[in-house]
Protein backbone atom coordinates (compact mmCIF):
# COMPACT_ATOMS: atom_id res chain seq x y z
CA UNK A 1 0.00 0.00 0.00
CA UNK A 2 1.13 3.29 -0.66
CA UNK A 3 1.13 6.58 1.29
CA UNK A 4 1.71 9.86 0.70
CA UNK A 5 5.02 11.43 2.73
CA UNK A 6 5.31 14.97 2.92
CA UNK A 7 9.51 16.48 2.63
CA UNK A 8 10.99 19.64 3.10
CA UNK A 9 13.76 20.07 1.65
CA UNK A 10 16.15 22.60 -0.09
CA UNK A 11 14.74 23.66 -3.38
CA UNK A 12 18.09 23.27 -5.07
CA UNK A 13 18.15 19.47 -3.60
CA UNK A 14 14.70 18.80 -5.16
CA UNK A 15 15.32 20.47 -8.40
CA UNK A 16 18.66 17.99 -9.06
CA UNK A 17 16.87 14.76 -7.33
CA UNK A 18 14.63 16.03 -10.62
CA UNK A 19 16.39 16.52 -12.75
CA UNK A 20 18.48 12.65 -12.29
CA UNK A 21 15.50 11.41 -12.28
CA UNK A 22 14.81 12.06 -14.81
CA UNK A 23 17.60 11.19 -17.01
CA UNK A 24 17.31 7.88 -15.11
CA UNK A 25 14.09 7.19 -16.59
CA UNK A 26 12.38 7.21 -12.71
CA UNK A 27 10.41 9.70 -10.28
CA UNK A 28 11.88 10.93 -7.68
CA UNK A 29 9.21 9.05 -5.01
CA UNK A 30 10.90 5.97 -6.09
CA UNK A 31 14.57 7.25 -5.54
CA UNK A 32 13.63 8.12 -2.80
CA UNK A 33 11.47 4.70 -1.82
CA UNK A 34 14.35 2.77 -3.24
CA UNK A 35 17.37 5.01 -1.20
CA UNK A 36 15.26 4.33 2.16
CA UNK A 37 14.94 0.51 1.17
CA UNK A 38 18.48 -0.08 1.06
CA UNK A 39 19.19 2.23 3.83
CA UNK A 40 17.16 -0.13 6.27
CA UNK A 41 17.41 -3.39 4.90
CA UNK A 42 18.68 -5.28 7.80
CA UNK A 43 22.19 -6.11 8.64
CA UNK A 44 21.56 -9.93 8.28
CA UNK A 45 21.07 -9.55 4.95
CA UNK A 46 24.14 -11.14 2.79
CA UNK A 47 26.24 -8.62 1.84
CA UNK A 48 26.50 -8.47 -2.28
CA UNK A 49 30.46 -8.87 -3.43
CA UNK A 50 30.59 -6.85 -6.47
CA UNK A 51 32.06 -8.96 -9.57
CA UNK A 52 35.39 -6.35 -9.19
CA UNK A 53 35.67 -6.97 -5.23
CA UNK A 54 35.44 -10.85 -6.49
CA UNK A 55 38.03 -10.61 -9.10
CA UNK A 56 40.62 -8.82 -6.47
CA UNK A 57 40.16 -11.50 -3.85
CA UNK A 58 43.51 -13.27 -3.79
CA UNK A 59 45.71 -10.94 -5.78
CA UNK A 60 48.13 -10.47 -2.74
CA UNK A 61 49.81 -12.96 -1.49
CA UNK A 62 51.73 -12.95 2.19
CA UNK A 63 54.21 -14.80 3.42
CA UNK A 64 53.17 -16.34 7.09
CA UNK A 65 56.08 -14.70 8.63
CA UNK A 66 54.92 -11.38 7.83
CA UNK A 67 53.33 -9.78 11.09
CA UNK A 68 50.59 -7.58 9.72
CA UNK A 69 50.12 -5.57 12.98
CA UNK A 70 53.95 -4.85 13.74
CA UNK A 71 53.84 -3.94 9.79
CA UNK A 72 50.79 -1.49 10.20
CA UNK A 73 52.25 -0.25 13.70
CA UNK A 74 55.20 0.87 12.02
CA UNK A 75 53.63 2.76 9.33
CA UNK A 76 51.47 4.57 11.41
CA UNK A 77 54.33 5.24 13.95
CA UNK A 78 56.35 6.58 10.84
CA UNK A 79 53.24 8.47 9.16
CA UNK A 80 52.66 10.27 12.38
CA UNK A 81 56.07 11.50 13.40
Amino acid sequence: MDTKLTLKLNQLVIEKAKAYAKSEKTSVSSLIENYLLRLTETKDAKTEITPLVKSLSGILKLSQEEDLKQGYTDYLSNKYK
